[in-house]
């Protein structure tokens, strides 16, 4: 590439899209300096699937007479089940149910922090913050606090979607708006808590927004240095409202190039995934070689995003892992949720 940016901005970022997907890729590539690739032992838990946001892009959902819920025991026992197959990090996510309090989760967290000290608990969303607060009538800060109290270490990255409240409105109208997913995340990194980002990308939005989305997350993280990864998720409309307006997914040069711009940017991020459960193990493995260096988890039980149509397993097997980040001649590396790698494999 001609030019290499240090201080973005949204014009600049956008521009990155007229290039061939190949210069990108090899931009992004070389990045990734030590070619190695990460990923994590880890388990998705979703406690409950009752929501009354009732997202458009969103399959998952179910009203109160038609979903599930997990009580505290249940969570617990698949905590245990996760950790004896080498679990060190447990991603912990669901819905907005009303009828959920933020004892709940404190429950959930003490009992395995207390049973498990090395596990590290990563969960909830902002959203999910947000709507506990309200629930709860007590500030965004002193539900982060209560729950960092009893164990809580890091936060996941959903619930961004697109950070441009006029998509917001048509894809996830219930939701938070842009400037409180960032404030809250602003919130959890002052307070010391870690946490990744998303971008739910090839719906409705344009390059504008995917460019404008990548320069909020980059300059948030100038100033608080509290995003460990960056996650691109790839939209599956399939089971969703969202259907009858994306009627394609977007196609494999789309997502490359945007996967490799979101590395060039996003340089102040540790890492940039390539989410196997939403792009496929195949199209994952490329993506290796245009910008992203780690390929998620073993998740044990992903449920979000295959209820929007992923045809994906539900959990990969480490030597399964190993084999894809090895096809794309790139060293695999087990690492911790904060990306301290715990064994590097030959």
């Amino acid at each position: 590439m001609k030019a290499v940016y240090d201080r973005w901005t949204r014009e600049k970022i956008e521009q990155l899209f007229e290039l061939s997907v190949h210069e990108l890729g090899e931009f992004a590539n070389s990045i990734n300096h030590d070619n190695i690739v990460t990923f994590v032992v880890n388990r998705h838990i979703n406690y409950t699937n009752i929501c009354v946001a009732r997202c458009p892009l969103c399959a998952f959902y179910r009203d109160a007479n038609d979903g599930y819920f997990m009580n505290a025991t249940e969570v617990l026992a698949r905590a245990v089940e996760a950790i004896k197959l080498g679990a060190t990090e447990l991603h912990i996510v669901g819905s907005l149910n009303p009828e959920l309090s933020i004892e709940y989760f404190e429950t959930i967290f003490r009992q395995i922090k207390r049973r498990f000290p090395h596990v590290i608990i990563k969960a909830l969303t902002a959203t999910e913050i947000h709507f506990l607060s309200q629930l709860e009538r007590m500030s965004e800060e002193e539900v982060l606090s209560r729950l960092k109290e009893a164990g809580l270490r890091a936060m996941p990255g959903g619930g961004a979607e697109i950070l441009d409240d006029t998509i917001r409105e048509i894809i996830c109208p219930r939701k938070i708006k842009a400037a409180e997913w960032l404030r809250i995340m602003e919130i959890a990194h002052r307070m010391g808590i870690k946490s990744n980002a998303t971008m739910l990308f090839g719906h409705i939005e344009k390059r504008k927004h995917r460019a404008a989305h990548l320069y909020k997350l980059w300059e948030l993280q100038e100033r608080t240095r509290g995003f460990v990864s960056f996650i691109p998720l790839l939209f599956h409309s399939e089971n969703t409202e969202l259907a009858t307006l994306v009627k394609e997914k977007a196609n494999p040069i789309d997502i490359l190039k945007t996967i490799a711009i979101s590395r060039i940017v996003l340089r102040n991020f540790s890492s940039i995934r390539a989410y196997w459960v939403a792009l496929g193990e195949k199209l994952a493995q490329v993506a290796l070689n245009y910008g992203a260096n780690d390929l998620d988890g073993t998740l044990m039980e992903e449920k979000i995003t295959h209820a929007a149509g992923a045809k994906t397993p539900l959990m990969l097997t480490r030597s399964r892992i190993l084999s894809i980040v090895r096809g794309a001649n790139k060293i695999p590396a087990e690492r911790d949720t904060f990306y301290n790698i715990l064994r590097r494999y030959s």
